[in-house]
Parts: C-alpha cells; structure tokens; sequence
C-alpha cells in the first residue's frame, strides 16, 4: 500500500507544480470576485482583457525566444519605434492596411536581426537584445526630434484599437487570433517541436538534424513581429505614435511569460500559459487598485508572485 501511494503522491506534486500558476491565477481571481467591489462583471472582464491584449500578443512571441533558451529584452523599444514609423507612414498618407504591412515586416526583420547577431556570432542574446534596445529607443527619440506624430485615421484606429467585431473589441480579438496562430505553430507544426528540442538540448538536437540556428533566428523574427503588432496598437490607443510608449514593457512580457510558466532555461512552455500570465498581470493590478491598494504595493505584490511560479 504504501509503495503504490507514493507514485501517486508524486503524481499529484508534478500536477501541481505544472499547474501552480493555474491554481494561484484562480485563488487570486475568487478572491477579487468576493472582496473587490463591482470586480465580478462582464464590463471589468472586458477592461481586463483590453488592458492586457498589448502584453499578450507580446508574450506569445517572447515565449517563442525563451522556450529556444533565449531571450528578447528589445521588445519594449521595438514596439515603440514600431507606432512612430507606423504614424509616420501615415502622416504621409500611406494606407493603414499598407502602412501595418510594411511596419509588422520591420519588426520580423529586426527580430531575425537579432537572432543572426545571436546564432552567428555567438553573442549572448541578453547582450545582443540589450543593445537593440538602446539603439531603437535611440532611433525613436530621433526621428521626430522626441515629439509625438499624431494619428487621425480612423481606419488604423478601429483596426487596432477602437473596433469591434461580434460585440468584442478590436484588441481582444488581436489577443485571440495571434493565441491561435502561436498555438497552432508552437504545438500543432514540425516547427514547434523543433522549438522545444532547441531550448532542452540544442546539442542534440543539432545532431538530430534540427537547424537550431534557423529555428532561433525564426522564433526572434516572431517575437519583433508582434513587438511590432503591439506598436501598433499602442499607437492606435492613444493616437499617436509616441518615443517612449513602449519603454518597459518588455518586463511585464517576460514577467507574463515565467508566471505562464516556461523556463528561462528552455525547453518548456505554452503560449496558453503565457496568455494566462499576461490576463493574470491585468486582473492582479486592476484588482488591487480597486481594493485601494498603492502602486508600490501593487508591485511588490507582484514580484512575490513572479517569485513563486
């Protein structure tokens, strides 16, 4: 009896720790819902998902890096530079369909920038990422001489931000449609598993036939794509492109995708769980606000939660 109760207890911890993140994300939740006044309704569950669409679609692309045993630390800068060309394009009377093509490809080039600079030169990504950070934050504050380039096209405004679709605002269907893509590609195609073989072993591997260097080169270009996607909203939101929108996001991402949890040492992750940690983010700072509760108790609140997942 007790030789066959310890593989079930064993069982259950392995369930618990896959899962904690679950658990802690449905306590914190139940808790708001019964001592937070007004938090249990369909308004604040829209708020919550608006609020957190732009770091969702951020951590679906950073869970590609990490999983890869990488990291992307550029995202925040990226997706600033991103809304400024964005509003630059279209001060000159660029489509926004056109203009949001040509911006999303910027950002998938200087995401396989960075995973060239990575896999070819062997050089640290926290390094690599690093410095692009500083240059794009750089070249958004160049560009326009630090001001912000006003937006007025309706049509990038409701595509990004101010439409809505089957009752359901434009960003959550962001959130929705890029979770499905990432899904399907991280757990559903020849490339995701090649992903995960990456981050567990790239040694390997390599000897298995994977192209590690093209699958970490790939998986940068997606996390500067949807950097880049959430430039755009950003800028869509508070119709402008702005320099310093972006500037610090990429903690919230990389915190959303460890609370998700994938390891910063590759090898394991979901794009569910990243999604999960993102909207986690959003109820725990919304909640916490509405229990009255002051920002630097909010984050340090926060940085215990991070700890634990």
């Amino acid at each position: 009896m007790k030789s066959s109760s310890m593989p079930m207890r064993a069982s259950a911890m392995n369930f618990f720790r896959d899962h904690i993140t679950y658990v802690i994300f449905l306590a914190i939740t139940l808790y708001f819902v019964l001592f937070a006044p007004h938090f249990a309704s369909v308004s604040t569950a829209s708020a919550v998902l608006r609020i957190t669409a732009i770091v969702s679609v951020m951590a679906i692309g950073m869970t590609f890096v990490i999983i890869c045993g990488e990291i992307d630390l550029s995202v925040g800068s990226v997706a600033s530079f991103s809304g400024m060309i964005g509003a630059l394009l279209l001060d000159q009377s660029v489509p926004a369909y056109v203009a949001a093509l040509l911006v999303l490809g910027a950002g998938a080039s200087i995401g396989a920038v960075s995973g060239v600079l990575v896999t070819k030169l062997r050089i640290p990504s926290f390094l690599v990422t690093l410095g692009m950070l500083s240059i794009f934050s750089g070249l958004a504050l160049t560009i326009t001489g630090t001001r912000p380039v006003s937006i007025v096209d309706d049509d990038f405004s409701n595509l990004f931000w101010n439409g809505s679709f089957l009752g359901m605002q434009a960003p959550i269907w962001w959130t929705i449609v890029l979770t499905a893509v990432g899904y399907y590609l991280l757990h559903q195609m020849p490339y995701g598993r090649r992903v995960y073989a990456t981050g567990g072993n790239a040694v390997a591997a390599r000897f298995s036939g994977v192209r590690t260097d093209g699958v970490k080169i790939f998986a940068f270009a997606i996390s500067g794509m949807t950097a880049s996607l959430a430039g755009l909203m950003l800028a869509a939101r508070s119709t402008a492109g702005n320099p310093s929108l972006g500037a610090g996001l990429e903690l919230d991402v990389i915190a959303a995708v460890i609370i998700g949890g994938t390891s910063l040492f590759g090898g394991y992750g979901s794009i569910v769980g990243s999604v999960v940690g993102a909207i986690f983010i959003g109820i725990l700072g919304f909640g916490l606000l509405v229990l009255g509760l002051s920002t630097s108790i909010q984050e340090v609140i926060k940085g215990a939660i991070i700890i634990i997942a």
